[in-house]
């Protein structure tokens, strides 16, 4: 049985690229900050966001635009924002 081919987006293939790049940056003001135990808590903090992004690149290669990945995108969205107003950095 032949595979269904997947359903390709190019607005969240932009989303994707552009949520890897911010997420790039913010990791690297993170690993600039000096104190160790603020960093550890940037990270901490930072984590959800990192992982729900990795999630959704991984989803998207392997299955494409779907609703899970629309979700995944909103969620990560909700996640940088709410990171960006309770961290200055």
């Amino acid at each position: 049985m032949p595979r269904k081919r997947r359903k390709l987006n190019k607005e969240l293939e932009n989303q994707i690229a552009v949520s890897t790049k911010k997420v790039e940056l913010v990791i690297a003001k993170i690993n600039d900050i000096a104190d160790d135990d603020i960093q550890l808590e940037y990270r901490a903090a930072f984590d959800p966001a990192k992982n729900t992004l990795l999630l959704l690149t991984s989803l998207y290669t392997t299955e494409g635009f779907t609703e899970q990945t629309q979700s995944l995108m909103s969620k990560f969205t909700e996640l940088i924002h709410n990171f960006e107003n309770e961290y200055e950095i």
